[in-house]
């Protein structure tokens, strides 16, 4: 093989909505084998030993044949170096710490040209494990001795992903909310780069902001970084605290110490994550040396008394305890020869629980910076170079190990005045300090104190505790967001899920008046509504976007319009293969035909049987509550019947159709035209839709816009899924009149 044997990337594509491969966001890539085509795997000697050497677990997928090894099994039969991409970037993503299991690599029409799609939950995450994967595969087939491919570029290739990760990927407080929603059923948007998430759909949607919530005030968050106003708001109305007071010099902390009694605690009043606190503080050099740590950490000092026991972290949600942490003082043991330096990295930071970042429950220590280790060594007579004597315990951290999980432990009267805390600063999620020598008793009785409120607390030592349990913290912040109620209706739109009805229009002919009318029918019954389609964006029947709206973007922009209490697309195929569908699930989904291939070859599209797969794409979405209104005259269309998870509404201007015939056969809702008027059918019941009249007359007065019967059909059988009252569907076809050029003004 030559350097010019290689793998071409056409072109790239992340798929952000559920499309024709999957349910979920994929990157999708068009590739070019060139000579390679000529050359399956099996006909490149050395080659899957030598892949295998540098990613042994491909030894673990199981490709198409549903078991393990399957993968080697098509590697020594012979597959195509696109299928092999696939999996070697799969891989990469599992080594990365990002797993994923979904790939697929499909031929096309043109001889050598692949589509290769794999599950992304990043567009810059997976175009990074793209781009890694090919140069380590090309890298396998050419083998070159000057450039070998080595184990450890395998896991330098890893790591830049995993930089991509930590870089675009949610941090895991904000990830542990948005799984438990998803288990929920409920949809999210992403707002921005960081932790903003939108979880719902228009009306109905709640936001997060890592652990802070939409209902989490400004006010509250204000109160709770104030220490002093803090604990003075939580003195009042009864809650144990340390008294303190703030100073602003090292002389005068020594003063306020006195007076409030030795030992005291210093601190910021302001600081967060223990950063420039100092305890059981006994001699005025202690004192004067930790309001100068504290300084540097905050915006004012305060000294209060220092309360006997452990430092307990317990989180409330919603008005009660879901979750408590315990810390331990961090300790090393001298051995005679080792600084003290040398014993933290080789005693404590070895722990894989300690690390920077968010996906450690424990920090790492940094002894040499932390002022207030070094204030502690000070106290012990030491110096971070010093090297203690062989077998000396020496204390190293105080405080900031909180990761033991207690929750099982916390007494009930200490979850009473916990939550009374959350209560009284105003939050709705907080962290709450509590220091104790035994959380399973009253605080009174011990002298225990609560030391600090904070807004918008990690998750982290909950979700991964040191030891203990993990505790389903995302999912009590999602219920809180969402109650869960047992006399909930089982609708769309009933708060449970954060969804609010949508409807997705796909197909060829007339779909844009399907959602032009369909959109006007919703607005009749009450709801806000928004459509996104050919003729532009509307909010309650008002144009704010002229241009063409059958795309993601628009999509979303009604999704996170906090106005919208129902939305309609117009689902174009090219949208569905260029971005995916604009949301993850819909009420009702209309498939109105399959026509349209001669404007998509560049997708690879080229006859109307293939427009199966795409137009499918709605359907497989729907709700199981919901319903798919599919055209009974497509063959192909009645045989999406078993595709959708809802009902489905068959209609024809046929009323002999058997589609229709065999559908109300079997208790299904059908509509049909039958002597000029439209029917609807449920089983062998049949209603006339009595308040239209003869379809002659509303045809002669839209007759400028050549509204056909089945688009008529497709508009009334989706206000029928819908649940919109016949009555109120009538009057709606009848005062309906399609402007040209509506009305409004560009957003």
């Amino acid at each position: 093989m030559s350097k010019q044997d290689d793998i071409t990337l056409l072109r790239i594509n992340y798929l952000r909505g559920p499309n024709i491969w999957t349910y979920r966001p994929v990157l999708e890539v068009w590739l070019d084998l060139g000579a390679l085509e000529d050359f399956p795997t099996d006909q490149l000697p050395g080659f899957n030993d030598r892949l295998v050497a540098l990613l042994p677990a491909l030894r673990e997928h199981h490709c198409g044949i549903g078991e393990r090894g399957g993968f080697l099994q098509r590697l020594q039969e012979g597959t195509w170096l696109g299928h092999v991409l696939e999996h070697v970037v799969i891989e990469l993503l599992n080594l990365s710490g990002m797993p994923t299991g979904f790939g697929q690599t499909r031929s096309t029409s043109q001889r050598g040209i692949y589509r290769m799609v794999f599950r992304a939950r990043d567009e810059q995450v997976a175009r990074t494990a793209l781009a890694e994967g090919h140069q380590l595969l090309m890298a396998v087939l050419h083998d070159l001795p000057d450039k070998p491919y080595s184990p450890a570029d395998v896991q330098a290739a890893a790591d830049r992903i995993r930089n991509q990760v930590d870089d675009c990927y949610l941090g895991p407080s904000t990830a542990a909310i948005v799984v438990a929603a998803t288990a929920r059923g409920i949809p999210h948007i992403r707002l921005n780069d960081g932790n903003l998430v939108q979880l719902g759909y228009g009306a109905s949607q709640r936001r997060i902001w890592t652990a802070e919530t939409e209902f989490t005030s400004a006010i509250a968050e204000g109160i709770a970084h104030d220490k002093d106003l803090t604990k003075n708001l939580l003195a009042t109305c009864g809650v144990p605290v340390p008294e303190g007071e703030i100073v602003s010099s090292a002389a005068q902390a020594w003063v306020a110490a006195q007076d409030i009694g030795l030992p005291v605690v210093v601190k910021p009043s302001d600081g967060n994550h223990g950063r420039g606190v100092s305890l059981d503080l006994k001699t005025q050099a202690e004192v004067e040396a930790a309001f100068e740590v504290a300084q540097r950490h905050g915006s004012e000092v305060m000294v209060e008394r220092f309360v006997r026991g452990n430092e307990h972290r317990l989180l409330v949600v919603g008005g009660r305890v879901v979750a408590a942490a315990r810390g331990e003082a961090a300790w090393i043991t001298g051995d005679g020869s080792s600084s003290v330096l040398q014993l933290v990295d080789a005693q404590l930071n070895t722990n894989p629980r300690r690390g920077v970042g968010e996906d450690f429950p424990l920090s790492r220590i940094n002894t040499e910076t932390d002022g207030a280790i070094v204030l502690d060594l000070q106290r012990q007579g030491l110096s971070p170079e010093a090297i203690p004597a062989a077998g000396r315990d020496v204390l190293i951290q105080r405080n900031g190990n909180v990761a033991i999980d207690c929750t099982d432990e916390v007494h009930p009267e200490v979850a009473h005045i916990v939550a009374l805390a959350a209560r009284v600063v105003g939050l709705d999620v907080a962290g709450i300090d509590v220091v104790a020598q035994d959380i399973a008793q009253p605080l009174h009785g011990q002298g225990g104190a609560i030391v600090e409120v904070n807004a918008g607390p990690g998750l982290l030592m909950h979700l991964k505790p040191a030891e203990g349990a993990p505790r389903p913290v995302g999912r009590a912040i999602c219920e809180h967001l969402f109650p869960v109620s047992a006399d909930s209706a089982d609708s769309p739109d009933d708060g449970r899920t954060g969804r609010i009805p949508v409807v997705g229009i796909a197909g060829s002919e007339g779909t844009q008046c399907v959602a032009r009318l369909v959109a006007w029918l919703l607005h009749l019954s009450g709801r806000y509504t928004g459509l996104a389609c050919r003729d532009g964006l509307f909010l309650d029947q008002r144009c704010v976007d002229h241009a063409d709206c059958t795309n993601w973007e628009a999509g979303q922009r009604l999704l996170m319009n906090r106005a919208v209490q129902a939305a309609v697309f117009e689902n174009g195929a090219d949208t569905i293969l260029r971005s995916g569908l604009p949301y993850d699930r819909c009420q009702v989904a209309v498939v109105t035909d399959l026509y349209g291939a001669e404007a998509l070859a560049e997708f690879d599209i080229l006859e109307d049987e293939q427009m199966y797969k795409v137009m499918r794409s709605p359907v497989d979405v729907v709700l199981p509550g919901g319903a798919a209104v599919l055209n009974a005259d497509h063959a192909l269309l009645v045989e999406m019947k078993a595709l959708c998870d809802g009902e489905v509404i068959f209609y024809s201007s046929d009323p002999d159709a058997p589609a229709i015939a065999a559908h109300r056969a079997d208790n299904g809702r059908a509509l049909f035209v039958r002597r000029d008027q439209v029917v609807l059918a449920n089983g062998a019941t049949q209603t006339v839709l009595s308040g239209l009249g003869k379809l002659s007359s509303w045809r002669e007065r839209h007759a400028h816009h050549k509204i056909s019967e089945n688009t008529l059909l497709a508009a009334i059988g989706t206000a029928w899924a819908l649940g919109i009252p016949l009555k109120l569907i009538s009057a709606g076809m009848e005062a309906f009149e399609l402007n040209e050029k509506p009305a409004g003004r560009a957003a």
